[in-house]
């Protein structure tokens, strides 16, 4: 059975509410803790198979905007998927949660921008660096944001 998004009624048993992170990204690094909670959004079961490992997080800057993920967007990051060559990847870098593009060249792993104004620089190279979790999809408001439910 395929559902369609016109069938997932708010509040369904095919929806769930996935959990806002904050503060922005590049702003900090915040546990996953509800001391870092600003909210939460109501998405269909099929956009987040692994509701607990799966956040939100507001995108503040343009360093991907080569990948179409702009200021104030919303990414969705699941912890649970393993990054591939050119992954868009959440990655804590000295400590600050930053969004970057994976990649990996012969044996050395880089963290990119999508953005050719700003360098590329290899992991090994950084003093302290993980890879916190996978950009599953991101949205973009086209509208004035709607209030979000805590």
């Amino acid at each position: 059975m395929v559902l369609q998004v016109a069938e997932l009624a708010v509040s369904s048993p095919e929806s769930i509410r996935i959990p806002i992170m904050g503060p922005t990204l590049c702003a900090g690094f915040p546990s996953p803790a509800d001391d870092f909670l600003e909210g939460a959004l109501e998405l269909p079961r099929w956009l987040a198979p692994n509701p607990p490992a799966t956040f939100l997080w507001n995108i503040s800057g343009d360093s991907m905007r080569g990948a179409g993920i702009h200021d104030r967007d919303l990414a969705c990051v699941d912890r649970s998927l393993t990054p591939h060559h050119g992954s868009v990847v959440v990655a804590a870098v000295d400590g600050q949660m930053s969004i970057k593009r994976f990649l990996i060249e012969g044996n050395v792993a880089r963290l990119t921008f999508d953005n050719p104004d700003l360098p590329a620089f290899a992991v090994e190279d950084l003093v302290e660096s993980h890879i916190w979790g996978v950009v599953r999809f991101t949205i973009r408001w086209h509208v004035a944001r709607a209030g979000l439910v805590r």
